[in-house]
């Protein structure tokens, strides 16, 4: 009896063996099983800014992961500012943000001399703490910029904020009224690029003396969605008058095997005028974040 009765559970136990393999071929010949197994308990914290647009690429960098088979959380979205989040990120707790280039750079090194997208690129990872890096970064900014109307860049062949000088009519310059003393206000403009331009302090309706052309540069933001919305131009900065801040994501640790490239991906995709129309989903088409960031990694192949 005893013999029989372990030479059945001997067979049982065969029999389930033999079902769990055939569960796992199957489960690995897949053609919807996602391209890379993430190693189990490789949790990976995505944080973002209290802010739209940030929250997108967030939300961006979640779902490529997902779909590449990494398990992700999105516990650390809108974690406010850097005050807040970058203890977090250090402590390990947060393990990737999108970040923006300029902005970190003088988080931490406020006496940074670097300015162009380049530079300040080259000097991040010296002035990030231990256990901090960053990826790839994007083409995509969101900084500020002198920006024209299309119509008045087409009449005046204006590419680079240079172009200005070449300008025979005279230029108001709008921003907030802090711009008139900004060492990339009317003083450096002049400095930098030799445009002579008065002032008017346009605050919160910027956008409006420029389309109304009572100012005829105006101080906004690259990743404005007005930018696409308005028909708006901006100009290019070569000499770095302005600090550069692209999208950069930057890593606590390390990230499991694969997960880096699948973040580079997104940064080599994401353009400046993608970055807009991401905004313009969000503000105007009045779309979540998870919408938009599913649609964007669809048209750019990434999903």
């Amino acid at each position: 009896m005893f013999t029989a009765k372990k030479s059945r559970l001997a067979l049982a136990a065969a029999a389930l063996t033999g079902i769990a393999l055939v569960a796992a071929g199957c489960a690995s010949n897949d053609p919807l099983a996602p391209e890379t197994d993430a190693p189990a308990g490789d949790t990976i914290v995505i944080g973002s800014q209290a802010y739209y647009s940030n929250e997108i690429i967030a939300e961006i960098y979640a779902q490529a992961l997902e779909n590449a088979g990494f398990d992700v959380s999105r516990d650390a979205f809108n974690s406010g500012q850097r005050d807040a989040y970058i203890p977090a990120l250090e402590a390990g707790e947060i393990t990737l943000f999108p970040e923006y280039s300029g902005n970190l750079l003088q988080f931490f090194d406020p006496e940074t001399t670097a300015r162009t997208s380049e530079e300040v690129y080259a000097a991040l990872p010296d002035a990030l703490p231990d256990g901090l890096s960053v990826l790839d970064q994007s083409s995509a900014t969101d900084q500020d910029s002198y920006t024209v109307t299309a119509a008045f860049a087409d009449a005046n062949a204006l590419v680079q904020i240079g172009d200005l000088a070449k300008v025979t009519t005279p230029l108001t310059l709008g921003g907030p009224p802090e711009l008139a003393e900004r060492p990339y206000g009317p003083s450096g403009l002049l400095e930098t690029y030799g445009v002579t331009v008065a002032f008017s302090p346009t605050a919160d309706t910027t956008v409006e003396a420029l389309l109304a052309n009572t100012i005829q540069v105006a101080n906004v933001y690259t990743a404005d969605p007005r930018i696409q919305t308005d028909d708006l131009v901006v100009l290019e900065d070569p000499e770095g008058l302005f600090l550069a801040s692209n999208v950069v994501p930057v890593v606590s640790g390390e990230l499991p095997e694969g997960a880096a490239d699948v973040i580079n991906a997104v940064s080599a995709a994401l353009t400046p005028e993608g970055l807009v129309a991401l905004n313009v989903q969000s503000t105007v088409d009045e779309l979540g974040a998870d919408d938009i960031a599913k649609q964007w990694l669809t048209e750019n192949g990434l999903i």
